[in-house]
Protein backbone atom coordinates (compact mmCIF):
# COMPACT_ATOMS: atom_id res chain seq x y z
CA UNK A 1 0.00 0.00 0.00
CA UNK A 2 1.21 3.52 -1.06
CA UNK A 3 -0.10 6.75 1.13
CA UNK A 4 -0.93 9.28 -1.74
CA UNK A 5 -2.73 11.86 0.53
CA UNK A 6 -4.04 12.55 3.89
CA UNK A 7 -7.42 14.70 4.69
CA UNK A 8 -7.96 14.99 8.19
CA UNK A 9 -10.12 17.50 10.47
CA UNK A 10 -11.38 18.02 13.92
CA UNK A 11 -9.00 14.74 15.04
CA UNK A 12 -7.01 15.60 18.25
CA UNK A 13 -4.61 18.70 17.77
CA UNK A 14 -6.02 19.24 14.14
CA UNK A 15 -8.90 21.64 14.67
CA UNK A 16 -8.58 22.91 11.26
CA UNK A 17 -8.62 20.55 8.01
CA UNK A 18 -4.89 19.73 7.24
CA UNK A 19 -3.55 17.89 4.40
CA UNK A 20 -0.38 15.80 3.95
CA UNK A 21 0.48 15.16 0.51
CA UNK A 22 2.64 11.74 0.65
CA UNK A 23 3.14 12.11 -3.46
CA UNK A 24 5.70 14.04 -2.75
CA UNK A 25 7.17 12.91 0.44
CA UNK A 26 7.61 9.72 -1.44
CA UNK A 27 9.52 11.29 -4.52
CA UNK A 28 12.56 9.72 -3.19
CA UNK A 29 11.14 6.54 -1.58
CA UNK A 30 11.73 7.51 2.25
CA UNK A 31 10.63 10.00 4.21
CA UNK A 32 10.55 10.77 7.93
CA UNK A 33 7.92 12.67 10.07
CA UNK A 34 9.87 14.60 13.12
CA UNK A 35 8.85 17.14 16.04
CA UNK A 36 8.55 17.61 19.61
CA UNK A 37 5.99 15.56 21.67
CA UNK A 38 2.87 16.62 21.04
CA UNK A 39 3.14 18.26 17.96
CA UNK A 40 0.62 15.67 16.23
CA UNK A 41 3.23 13.25 14.65
CA UNK A 42 1.07 10.09 16.30
CA UNK A 43 -2.10 11.38 15.54
CA UNK A 44 -1.51 11.69 11.83
CA UNK A 45 -1.32 7.72 11.87
CA UNK A 46 -4.65 7.54 13.94
CA UNK A 47 -6.35 9.21 11.17
CA UNK A 48 -4.88 7.00 8.60
CA UNK A 49 -6.01 3.94 10.97
CA UNK A 50 -9.16 6.40 11.71
CA UNK A 51 -9.75 6.03 7.90
CA UNK A 52 -8.99 2.63 7.77
CA UNK A 53 -10.82 0.69 10.06
CA UNK A 54 -13.42 3.60 11.70
CA UNK A 55 -11.66 3.59 14.91
CA UNK A 56 -8.22 4.45 16.49
CA UNK A 57 -5.86 1.42 18.57
CA UNK A 58 -4.80 3.78 21.59
CA UNK A 59 -8.29 5.35 22.07
CA UNK A 60 -11.03 4.18 24.91
CA UNK A 61 -13.72 1.68 22.69
CA UNK A 62 -11.72 2.67 19.58
CA UNK A 63 -13.10 6.38 19.54
CA UNK A 64 -13.55 7.76 22.56
CA UNK A 65 -11.64 11.10 23.10
CA UNK A 66 -10.14 11.33 19.59
CA UNK A 67 -12.28 13.69 18.40
CA UNK A 68 -10.66 18.14 19.07
CA UNK A 69 -12.57 19.38 22.57
CA UNK A 70 -13.70 23.17 20.52
CA UNK A 71 -15.03 20.81 17.77
CA UNK A 72 -18.21 19.03 17.03
CA UNK A 73 -17.22 17.45 13.90
CA UNK A 74 -14.43 15.17 12.65
CA UNK A 75 -13.58 13.60 9.46
CA UNK A 76 -10.75 12.01 7.88
CA UNK A 77 -10.23 10.89 4.13
CA UNK A 78 -6.88 8.79 3.13
CA UNK A 79 -5.80 8.25 -0.43
CA UNK A 80 -4.20 5.31 -1.29
CA UNK A 81 -2.62 3.08 -4.17
CA UNK A 82 -2.75 -0.80 -4.23
CA UNK A 83 -0.13 -2.54 -6.61
CA UNK A 84 -1.99 -5.36 -8.70
CA UNK A 85 -1.29 -7.43 -11.97
CA UNK A 86 -3.40 -5.15 -13.99
CA UNK A 87 -1.05 -2.42 -12.46
CA UNK A 88 -1.62 0.12 -9.68
CA UNK A 89 -5.61 0.98 -8.35
CA UNK A 90 -6.31 3.92 -6.46
CA UNK A 91 -8.73 3.92 -3.35
CA UNK A 92 -10.22 6.50 -1.09
CA UNK A 93 -11.50 5.60 2.30
CA UNK A 94 -13.77 8.99 3.96
CA UNK A 95 -15.24 9.00 7.55
CA UNK A 96 -16.76 11.35 9.50
CA UNK A 97 -18.25 11.77 12.81
CA UNK A 98 -20.29 14.05 15.02
CA UNK A 99 -20.38 14.44 18.80
CA UNK A 100 -22.79 12.66 21.06
CA UNK A 101 -21.15 13.32 24.43
CA UNK A 102 -18.16 14.70 26.52
CA UNK A 103 -15.83 11.88 25.20
CA UNK A 104 -18.07 9.55 22.72
CA UNK A 105 -18.65 10.13 19.06
CA UNK A 106 -20.70 8.31 16.44
CA UNK A 107 -19.71 7.66 12.70
CA UNK A 108 -22.10 9.38 10.17
CA UNK A 109 -20.48 9.25 7.13
CA UNK A 110 -18.21 6.24 5.91
CA UNK A 111 -17.46 5.57 1.79
CA UNK A 112 -15.21 3.36 0.42
CA UNK A 113 -14.44 5.03 -3.51
CA UNK A 114 -11.78 3.78 -6.02
CA UNK A 115 -10.24 6.67 -8.34
CA UNK A 116 -10.31 5.83 -11.65
CA UNK A 117 -9.89 7.91 -14.52
CA UNK A 118 -13.29 7.88 -15.71
CA UNK A 119 -14.38 9.58 -12.17
CA UNK A 120 -14.82 8.14 -8.35
CA UNK A 121 -16.70 5.09 -7.95
CA UNK A 122 -18.36 4.27 -4.85
CA UNK A 123 -17.96 0.64 -3.62
CA UNK A 124 -19.39 0.87 0.03
CA UNK A 125 -20.75 3.37 1.86
CA UNK A 126 -21.99 1.57 5.01
CA UNK A 127 -19.56 1.43 8.19
CA UNK A 128 -19.35 -2.42 8.37
CA UNK A 129 -18.81 -2.46 4.03
CA UNK A 130 -16.62 0.02 4.23
CA UNK A 131 -14.22 -1.50 6.77
CA UNK A 132 -15.08 -5.37 4.86
CA UNK A 133 -14.14 -3.55 1.42
CA UNK A 134 -10.84 -1.98 3.31
CA UNK A 135 -9.72 -5.73 4.94
CA UNK A 136 -10.46 -7.05 1.16
CA UNK A 137 -8.02 -5.25 -0.64
CA UNK A 138 -5.20 -4.62 1.31
CA UNK A 139 -5.22 -8.09 3.43
CA UNK A 140 -5.33 -6.86 6.78
CA UNK A 141 -7.29 -6.53 9.99
CA UNK A 142 -6.71 -3.54 11.89
CA UNK A 143 -4.80 -5.63 14.22
CA UNK A 144 -2.42 -6.92 11.54
CA UNK A 145 -2.35 -2.99 10.13
CA UNK A 146 -1.43 -1.48 13.26
CA UNK A 147 1.50 -3.82 13.89
CA UNK A 148 2.79 -4.27 10.41
CA UNK A 149 2.27 -0.81 8.95
CA UNK A 150 1.11 2.11 11.14
CA UNK A 151 3.29 0.60 14.59
CA UNK A 152 2.08 2.74 17.57
CA UNK A 153 4.60 4.27 19.86
CA UNK A 154 5.66 1.66 22.62
CA UNK A 155 4.33 -1.62 20.21
CA UNK A 156 7.40 -2.46 18.70
CA UNK A 157 7.97 -4.60 21.23
CA UNK A 158 4.75 -6.66 21.21
CA UNK A 159 4.99 -7.24 17.61
CA UNK A 160 7.99 -8.30 18.12
CA UNK A 161 7.31 -11.24 21.29
CA UNK A 162 4.31 -12.12 19.09
CA UNK A 163 3.41 -15.74 19.55
CA UNK A 164 4.11 -18.64 17.32
CA UNK A 165 -0.11 -18.29 16.42
CA UNK A 166 -1.01 -14.77 15.86
CA UNK A 167 2.36 -13.84 13.68
CA UNK A 168 1.43 -16.89 11.73
CA UNK A 169 -2.07 -15.60 11.04
CA UNK A 170 -0.79 -12.11 10.95
CA UNK A 171 1.75 -13.26 7.94
CA UNK A 172 -0.60 -15.61 6.53
CA UNK A 173 -3.16 -12.24 6.17
CA UNK A 174 -0.27 -9.87 5.15
CA UNK A 175 0.44 -12.08 2.13
CA UNK A 176 -2.43 -13.86 1.14
CA UNK A 177 -1.30 -17.00 2.60
CA UNK A 178 -4.75 -18.60 4.38
CA UNK A 179 -5.25 -20.95 1.84
CA UNK A 180 -1.18 -22.59 2.60
CA UNK A 181 -1.39 -21.49 6.48
CA UNK A 182 -4.65 -22.09 8.71
CA UNK A 183 -7.20 -23.07 6.02
CA UNK A 184 -4.69 -26.06 4.82
CA UNK A 185 -4.31 -26.79 8.00
CA UNK A 186 -8.11 -26.91 8.56
CA UNK A 187 -8.51 -29.23 5.50
CA UNK A 188 -5.88 -31.21 6.71
CA UNK A 189 -7.49 -32.07 10.31
CA UNK A 190 -10.89 -32.31 8.43
CA UNK A 191 -9.16 -34.95 6.15
CA UNK A 192 -7.75 -36.75 9.23
CA UNK A 193 -11.04 -36.96 10.75
CA UNK A 194 -12.14 -38.48 7.72
CA UNK A 195 -9.59 -41.14 7.34
CA UNK A 196 -9.99 -41.81 11.00
CA UNK A 197 -13.55 -42.37 10.94
CA UNK A 198 -12.74 -44.87 7.65
CA UNK A 199 -10.28 -46.42 9.79
CA UNK A 200 -12.61 -47.35 12.21
CA UNK A 201 -15.50 -48.39 10.21
CA UNK A 202 -13.46 -50.82 8.35
CA UNK A 203 -11.70 -52.07 12.28
CA UNK A 204 -15.28 -52.66 12.95
CA UNK A 205 -16.27 -54.44 9.27
CA UNK A 206 -13.02 -56.76 10.47
CA UNK A 207 -13.99 -57.68 13.87
CA UNK A 208 -17.33 -58.41 12.40
CA UNK A 209 -15.88 -60.69 9.91
CA UNK A 210 -13.38 -61.94 12.21
CA UNK A 211 -9.69 -62.81 11.32
CA UNK A 212 -8.21 -63.09 7.89
CA UNK A 213 -5.17 -64.76 8.18
CA UNK A 214 -3.51 -68.04 5.72
CA UNK A 215 -4.83 -70.11 8.36
CA UNK A 216 -8.21 -68.82 8.53
CA UNK A 217 -8.33 -68.18 5.11
CA UNK A 218 -7.51 -72.02 4.13
CA UNK A 219 -10.06 -73.18 7.47
CA UNK A 220 -12.76 -71.13 5.49
CA UNK A 221 -12.00 -72.64 2.26
CA UNK A 222 -12.34 -75.89 3.64
CA UNK A 223 -15.14 -75.14 5.17
CA UNK A 224 -16.51 -73.92 2.00
CA UNK A 225 -15.67 -76.87 0.36
CA UNK A 226 -17.71 -79.08 2.99
CA UNK A 227 -20.50 -76.33 2.65
CA UNK A 228 -20.73 -76.92 -1.18
CA UNK A 229 -20.62 -80.60 -0.37
CA UNK A 230 -23.38 -80.13 1.58
CA UNK A 231 -25.36 -78.50 -0.61
CA UNK A 232 -25.34 -80.66 -3.41
CA UNK A 233 -26.34 -83.71 -1.18
CA UNK A 234 -28.98 -81.65 -0.03
CA UNK A 235 -29.54 -80.71 -3.21
CA UNK A 236 -30.10 -84.75 -4.45
CA UNK A 237 -32.34 -85.46 -1.24
CA UNK A 238 -34.62 -82.80 -2.56
CA UNK A 239 -34.56 -83.79 -5.72
CA UNK A 240 -35.75 -87.05 -4.32
CA UNK A 241 -37.79 -85.88 -2.12
CA UNK A 242 -39.65 -84.04 -5.12
CA UNK A 243 -40.04 -87.00 -7.20
CA UNK A 244 -41.49 -89.02 -3.95
CA UNK A 245 -44.21 -86.18 -3.38
CA UNK A 246 -45.10 -86.18 -7.09
CA UNK A 247 -45.89 -89.87 -6.43
CA UNK A 248 -47.63 -89.55 -3.70
CA UNK A 249 -49.75 -86.79 -4.92
CA UNK A 250 -50.88 -89.37 -8.16
CA UNK A 251 -51.31 -91.77 -5.38
CA UNK A 252 -53.52 -89.08 -3.69
CA UNK A 253 -55.16 -88.30 -6.76
CA UNK A 254 -56.24 -91.98 -7.58
CA UNK A 255 -57.69 -92.50 -4.13
CA UNK A 256 -59.34 -89.46 -4.21
CA UNK A 257 -60.99 -90.92 -7.60
CA UNK A 258 -61.44 -94.26 -5.81
CA UNK A 259 -63.62 -92.74 -3.04
CA UNK A 260 -65.96 -90.65 -5.65
CA UNK A 261 -66.54 -93.55 -7.43
CA UNK A 262 -66.97 -95.74 -4.26
CA UNK A 263 -69.71 -92.98 -3.33
CA UNK A 264 -71.36 -93.27 -6.83
CA UNK A 265 -71.36 -97.21 -6.53
CA UNK A 266 -73.09 -97.00 -3.42
CA UNK A 267 -75.70 -94.63 -3.93
CA UNK A 268 -76.45 -97.00 -6.70
CA UNK A 269 -76.42 -99.93 -4.51
CA UNK A 270 -78.85 -97.53 -2.30
CA UNK A 271 -81.41 -97.21 -5.40
CA UNK A 272 -80.95 -100.89 -6.31
CA UNK A 273 -84.71 -101.83 -5.24
CA UNK A 274 -85.80 -99.41 -7.13
CA UNK A 275 -84.13 -100.03 -9.95
CA UNK A 276 -85.45 -104.06 -9.44
CA UNK A 277 -89.01 -102.41 -9.46
CA UNK A 278 -88.57 -100.15 -12.11
CA UNK A 279 -86.71 -102.90 -14.35
CA UNK A 280 -90.16 -105.29 -13.45
CA UNK A 281 -92.26 -102.40 -14.70
CA UNK A 282 -90.26 -102.00 -17.94
CA UNK A 283 -90.19 -105.82 -18.41
CA UNK A 284 -94.09 -105.60 -17.96
CA UNK A 285 -94.40 -103.04 -20.38
CA UNK A 286 -92.35 -104.64 -23.68
CA UNK A 287 -94.97 -107.43 -22.39
CA UNK A 288 -98.09 -105.34 -22.71
CA UNK A 289 -96.35 -103.48 -26.20
CA UNK A 290 -96.23 -106.70 -27.30
CA UNK A 291 -100.08 -107.69 -26.95
CA UNK A 292 -101.10 -104.22 -27.85
CA UNK A 293 -101.62 -105.38 -31.25
CA UNK A 294 -104.21 -107.89 -30.58
CA UNK A 295 -106.17 -105.82 -28.14
CA UNK A 296 -106.22 -102.95 -30.91
CA UNK A 297 -107.09 -105.95 -33.40
CA UNK A 298 -109.66 -107.50 -30.68
CA UNK A 299 -111.17 -103.43 -30.22
CA UNK A 300 -111.53 -102.96 -33.90
CA UNK A 301 -113.16 -106.54 -34.39
CA UNK A 302 -115.39 -105.82 -31.22
CA UNK A 303 -116.93 -102.42 -32.47
CA UNK A 304 -117.10 -103.87 -36.03
CA UNK A 305 -119.38 -106.34 -33.92
CA UNK A 306 -121.31 -103.72 -32.31
CA UNK A 307 -121.58 -101.71 -35.52
CA UNK A 308 -123.34 -105.07 -37.46
CA UNK A 309 -125.63 -106.18 -34.46
CA UNK A 310 -126.56 -102.50 -33.94
CA UNK A 311 -127.93 -102.31 -38.35
CA UNK A 312 -129.30 -105.84 -37.31
CA UNK A 313 -131.65 -104.73 -34.55
CA UNK A 314 -132.46 -101.88 -36.74
CA UNK A 315 -133.63 -103.90 -39.64
CA UNK A 316 -135.83 -106.03 -37.89
CA UNK A 317 -137.57 -103.06 -35.92
CA UNK A 318 -138.22 -102.09 -39.52
CA UNK A 319 -139.60 -105.61 -40.07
Amino acid sequence: MKPILLKVAGLQSYREQQEIDFGSLTETGLFGIFGPTGSGKSSLLDAITLAMYGKVERAVNGTQGIMNHSEDQLSVAFTFELTSSSGPRRYRVERKFKRTGDQSVSNTISRFIEITADGDHVMADKLADVTRCVEEHIGLKMDDFTRAVVLPQGKFAEFLSLRGVDRRQMLQRLFHLEQYGDGLALKLSRRVKENEAALRALEAEQQGLGSAGKADVEAAAERLQEAVRQAADCRKRLDEAVQRAERYARIRELQDERARREEQRQALLAQEADILLLEQKLGKSDEAGKMLPALKAWRSAEEAWKSRLARAEGQEVQA
